[in-house]
């Protein structure tokens, strides 16, 4: 199958690459790949190209030399199987990789310093868990701020196969060059012990049986499904998308329509996950270091697992499999990385009528979901499109919380919760950046800030009912920094000005924010330098091809943003009316853990949603099928007849 300019790189094109810059730059074993990733054409090309066009591929490669340290950017282009560019990156840190993770856990293994430190507080290596971490450039050690720095966590299994993350060896950390993988420091601040905690998780350590009460639900659709997939490009009742993937954000939904009449009309041109920014709200020699940003210091997709039928999804699925290379530069294949399925959603719309019956439709989405282990967390991520035009992204976190012992029992901490005899689970937070490339009926759009607000007591309004809502140009990006206002039940709409309504309004898509919270951060505090995108809720950029992520390229060992980051994107103050524009939605988790999360977390919900907003001229979703009550035979559920009763 001929491929599409944004499908993502095979396997093959990496290979090519690898093999390309191998051969023109001399890339050995003495070099790491921390990315290649697709070079996306540039928006106004993607905007002329059409089916048949001829299609240039590209690829952008990030790699750096172990021995000097020195990091390059490569771009190749796969058609004509040259190098067009070779770009030296210094003064950089490229993003951690799994392999890295791994040979570093063998190295300390293996360590004699590290194996002696151990030893002296009665720690089994063979039950350690070496779990490595990068640094924020302001908790650096000085000497070492020119290396590429990690520090490692020691968590220790009660078991071989008990849980990993349930005794932490606090007060003690190991800093390491992940480049030779040479011990620099063992760190040790004080020993606390292993407080005796009830943290194991499974049946079988736990001596439980699992409950037996529940019967079988099963999903079927034996008709088959209702959407089809042809290479990358998905479509379903009225919708049509492409989803592509990469090592930073995974999943990535290009070209986003809605087929309107005869119509398929423009919503998003791309949306994806950006950033994520946890940092732990907690000063103690535990968790100064302990600031994560996981998709641009690791990369969402390349920590996505495969997805099991029956476990992680669940009716009649399609998978597609995630391909990214690994450090040498080779394909390593993620089976079943992205989950693609329908699900019923209880009712779409339903009405009563005493005389004419009832009229009741079933709501249907389709989703499109990763699973993601970072470390001790899970993140579960949905994409959700309705039959009403709306989107929905969700976000699931779940997995073990990083605890903490205690210096002596206390029913308290200030910077956490006990949930475990002398632990704390420390507070923190987790911030996700969602960029939304939103191009409604087209790329000239104006964003507008909408609050609802109470209309003072007047002759016209002697009872104080009236409720108005008042709209807000984003004229220019010194204006791009928004914050929600609960007060005014704040949301934002990108309107396209160009094109009106039936009733003389300008069609518009609305972002309904939720799980929203402000940073709680001083403005001279460093994880703000590094990534003051989490100081608002939402921002809003002129389209530029290259303004891809928020915290900078790249933010592993960063001091700020400014060199490719939403504070450099700002400076120039360019206009945002009727014009090409992304916004960048923060949301997530306010963590402040509780018992009930220990000692393995149920998923905590968070998500935004997409609505449209004057978009369509009525409900887009009334010819939504009638559903037939099941056993039946004939007649459709609840439609057109006496009024019923539906159970379920």
């Amino acid at each position: 199958m001929a491929l599409h300019p944004l499908d993502s790189l095979t396997a093959d094109e990496l290979s090519a690459t690898s093999s390309l810059l191998a051969r023109e730059h001399g890339i050995d074993g003495g070099w790491r790949y921390a990315s290649i990733i697709l070079r996306e054409p540039p928006k106004a090309e993607m905007r002329a190209w059409r089916a048949g066009d001829p299609v240039v591929r590209r690829s952008l490669s990030v790699l750096w030399e172990k021995r000097t340290n020195e990091v390059f950017e490569a771009v190749v282009n796969l058609t004509e199987g040259t190098v067009e560019s070779w770009t030296g990156k210094p003064g950089v840190t490229p993003n951690f990789t799994v392999d890295e993770y791994h040979e570093c856990d063998e190295v300390l293994r293996a360590e004699p310093a590290v194996r002696a430190a151990l030893e002296q507080r009665g720690v089994n290596v063979d039950l350690v868990l070496f779990d490595l971490w990068t640094y924020g450039n302001a908790v650096m050690p000085p000497q070492w701020r020119d290396r590429r720095l990690g520090w490692v966590d020691i968590w220790v299994r009660a078991t071989p196969n008990g849980n990993p993350y349930a005794h932490p060896l606090s007060g003690m950390k190991i800093i390491v060059d992940v480049n030779t993988m040479e011990v620099l420091e063992i760190d040790e601040g004080h020993d606390r012990g292993f407080p005796a905690v009830d943290a194991e998780y499974t049946p079988e350590l736990r001596n439980e049986t699992p409950r037996t009460d529940l019967k079988p639900l099963e999903i079927t659709q034996p008709e088959g499904v209702s959407f089809s997939l042809d290479g990358s490009l998905l479509r379903w009742q009225d919708w049509e998308f492409r989803i592509g993937f990469n090592y930073r954000e995974g999943p990535v939904l290009h070209q986003v329509r809605f087929k309107d009449g005869d119509e398929y009309r423009d919503i998003a041109y791309r949306m994806s996950l950006a950033e994520m920014i946890v940092p732990y709200r907690d000063s103690s020699f535990d968790h100064y270091r302990r600031t994560a940003f996981d998709i641009g210091e690791w990369g969402l997709g390349y920590m996505c697992t495969s997805l099991e039928l029956g476990c992680d999804c669940l009716g009649e699925i399609t998978y597609l499999d995630g391909v990214l290379p690994d450090t040498s530069g080779q394909p390593r294949v993620t089976k079943n990385a992205i989950c693609l399925h329908e699900e019923d959603d209880a009712v779409l719309w339903k009405h009563v009528d005493p005389d004419a019956g009832t009229e009741v439709r079933r709501m249907r989405r389709f989703v499109v979901s990763v699973h993601a282990t970072v470390a001790n967390y899970e993140y579960l991520v949905y994409w959700r499109f309705y039959p009403d035009g709306n989107i929905e992204c969700e976000i699931r976190a779940t997995g073990i919380m990083v605890s903490t012992p205690m210096e002596d029992a206390s029913a308290t901490h200030p910077t956490g919760t006990v949930v475990d005899q002398r632990t704390y689970a420390p507070f923190h937070q987790h911030f996700l950046v969602a960029r939304l490339d939103l191009d409604v009926d087209g790329d000239d759009n104006t964003v507008v800030e909408s609050d609802s607000m109470a209309a003072p007591i007047s002759d016209a309004n002697p009872f104080g009912l009236d409720l108005h809502t008042r709209g807000t140009v984003i004229a220019s990006e010194s204006e791009a920094g928004r914050v929600f206002d609960w007060e005014r039940q704040r949301s934002w709409k990108v309107q396209n000005p160009n094109r009106l309504n039936a009733w003389g309004a300008p069609t518009a898509y609305k972002l309904v924010p939720s799980a929203s919270f402000p940073a709680m951060l001083d403005e001279s505090s460093p994880i703000l330098q590094r990534n003051p995108v989490i100081g608002k809720t939402l921002w809003v950029t002129k389209h530029h091809d290259g303004e891809l992520w928020p915290a900078g390229d790249y933010p592993t060992q960063s001091a700020d943003d400014l060199g490719n980051g939403m504070s450099a994107w700002i400076a120039d103050d360019e206009n945002l009316v009727d014009t090409d524009v992304v916004l960048w939605y923060v949301f997530g988790i306010h963590h402040i853990t509780r018992t009930e999360d220990w000692p393995i977390m149920p998923v905590d919900k968070v998500a935004f949603t997409l609505k449209p907003f004057g978009f369509f001229d009525r409900n887009p979703s009334l010819d939504a099928p009638r559903s037939k009550p099941h056993g039946a035979a004939g007649d459709a559920c609840c439609g057109g007849g006496e009024a019923c009763a539906c159970e379920h």
